[in-house]
């Protein structure tokens, strides 16, 4: 079997995977995985809101794509649901499934991502099967990322320009480095 056909093959299951819809529970566990996981926990207390995708899939030969669906929050209550479709460009190589939470730290930062269309990007990450490591730069912030499975998740970001993004992988076998970005749909609740 072709390289290739393999690799796209796993894309296509990741991408179908991310676009399933998240049942309440599967909002409710990333959740709790982003509370227990390092310092990404602290940001709970004193974010205004967050964005939660509890999978996206990702997979790209030199292009790749990501997508997930999830649900904005505010002072932790659902106010609406949420599309990210990424796009990146660069050597890169596998398919991945991780879990992202968006921080937004004060109500400008909120107002300007729910908004209707956000993005943001340029990252730079190597990640193996259940174990990663990342980092990001960019608007959306800057941050660093390595996982052993969410129970073993230790993260490490701050904000920027009032927002904190932090990862979480789920499984999948991915090198990369790209340029790119995501671009966020929101739809009020």
């Amino acid at each position: 079997m072709n390289l290739n056909r393999a690799l796209s093959g796993l894309a296509a299951l990741l991408l179908a995977l991310a676009s399933t819809p998240a049942r309440a529970d599967d909002y409710s566990d990333t959740i709790q995985a982003f509370r227990g996981a390092g310092q990404s926990s602290t940001f709970f207390a004193n974010a205004y809101g967050y964005a939660v995708f509890p999978t996206v899939g990702k997979g790209g030969v030199v292009v790749g794509v990501a997508r997930g669906e999830g649900r904005v929050y505010e002072r932790g209550h659902h106010v609406g649901d949420v599309t990210m479709t990424q796009v990146t460009v660069g050597a890169q190589l596998g398919g991945q499934a991780y879990s992202e939470i968006i921080f937004l730290e004060d109500e400008r930062a909120f107002d300007e991502f729910t908004r209707g269309e956000f993005e943001f990007g340029a990252e730079v990450s190597a990640v193996a099967i259940t174990a990663g490591a990342s980092a990001r730069v960019g608007t959306g912030g800057i941050g660093a990322a390595k996982n052993v499975g969410t129970d073993k998740a230790d993260t490490i970001s701050r904000y920027h320009d009032g927002i904190a993004v932090f990862t979480l992988v789920k499984g999948g076998l991915m090198y990369e480095a790209t340029v790119g970005g995501q671009k966020f749909s929101y739809q009020k609740r």
